[in-house]
């Protein structure tokens, strides 16, 4: 584990060896979220990495409140 430093302009700068393992780039946008209290980076997907993602969900489940018009 690395420990940055949060700049005046609330800047961080990534690692050398977590750029290179990520293969970062400049100018490449990543997401940001908190998680379970955490800065969370990961990189965007595009629609064709996440097709097949929700395969064998059980679509059938229903929510309290949730009425399905047919």
């Amino acid at each position: 584990m690395e420990t940055v430093k949060v700049s005046p302009k609330f800047q961080v700068v990534i690692p050398k060896r977590v750029r290179e393992e990520l293969q970062l780039r400049p100018g490449q946008e990543l997401n940001v979220y908190i998680l379970d209290g955490t800065i969370r980076f990961s990189k965007p997907r595009s629609i064709q990495e996440l097709r097949g993602i929700a395969k064998g969900m059980n679509r059938t489940r229903t929510f309290p409140g949730f009425r399905e018009s047919r």
